[in-house]
């Protein structure tokens, strides 16, 4: 006689069918998911980790915003020096066009080299597509190359006009090769970073020694810029029967173009207290997770 077996309990078919509550709805599960994420998103910002972050951004920008200021600044006292003690501009080999070397060579090779220098570090355009901030980078070098070899024209053009000779003291010596090197510092950066045709291994050869070069570049343009300025105020106040007051005694020209010289050396320490500061790297430059993309697959970084 056989036993009597009694109805079998369904089995359960899925981990849903023994769990009826994980028949609730899959958005309401998401949106619980995406609400528990945010809170942990909220709790690791207020860690020590997020706040120190959070700070270094705002340093970052202090220190950006006073860069900008300190360029601004050296663009005004060159232009307000030029134009109210040596008498204005114009490009008939005069004086008057000489006075064109100084503004551009201050605007072009110091100030918006430097401004073009720390684009990468501007922590908005972290984790965006570096393509845009790579062309941004390229546009301001070029533009600062640009006024910068027009700014030696304007010399060259005086002192052949007036029998001077060229290329004779060590502030012309320490401009034309700041302007030398930058020119090639853009075309080797132009055909590494940004052709397709570049390889992978090449970028990371030059990637270091571009980043040198221009720390270099922009203290050989500083250098020249306060010998220059120096150079100009022996040249002119001398003190004669005229009237003019001699260096010596600092009359109101000579203390504008020191102070010149002073926010030149000010906005360049700045500009490499950026560059130098590891936190405020670009991430996707650093050694361990540094990519290169040629132009044309740049992808969001």
């Amino acid at each position: 006689m056989q036993p009597v077996i009694g109805p079998s309990s369904p089995s359960c078919s899925s981990t849903s069918d023994c769990f009826p509550l994980c028949h609730l709805n899959t958005a309401e599960c998401g949106s619980e998911t995406r609400a528990e994420q945010k809170k942990d998103e909220v709790r690791a910002n207020n860690t020590p980790a997020g706040l120190s972050r959070m700070r270094s951004v705002v340093s970052f920008y202090l220190c950006y915003l006073l860069c900008l200021g300190l360029g601004l600044a050296c663009v005004v006292c060159v232009c307000l020096w030029n134009s109210q003690w040596r008498n204005g501009f114009a490009w008939d080999g005069s004086a008057l066009q000489f006075n064109w070397h100084p503004v551009l060579m201050v605007t072009g090779l110091v100030v918006l080299y430097g401004i073009g220098a720390v684009v990468y570090r501007i922590p908005l355009t972290w984790g965006n597509n570096k393509l845009p901030w790579k062309l941004l980078h390229a546009a301001l070098m070029l533009l600062s190359l640009i006024l910068s070899v027009v700014g030696l024209c304007a010399v060259f053009d005086f002192h052949n006009a007036k029998n001077i000779p060229n290329l004779y003291s060590l502030h012309s010596w320490i401009g034309i090769a700041a302007v030398a090197l930058f020119a090639m510092q853009w075309a080797v950066g132009m055909a590494g970073f940004l052709l397709p045709c570049s390889p992978i291994s090449l970028r990371k050869l030059l990637k270091p020694i571009h980043v040198w070069m221009g720390g270099s570049i922009l203290w050989l343009s500083i250098a020249a810029c306060i010998s220059g300025i120096n150079e100009k105020l022996f040249f002119v106040l001398k003190g004669d029967s005229s009237g003019t007051q001699p260096y010596s005694k600092l009359p109101p020209e000579a203390l504008l173009a020191n102070t010149l010289g002073v926010l030149i050396v000010a906005f360049g320490l700045i500009v490499l207290k950026i560059l130098s500061n590891p936190k405020w790297q670009r991430p996707d430059s650093r050694p361990e997770d540094m990519s290169y993309s040629p132009l044309l697959q740049e992808e969001n970084e």
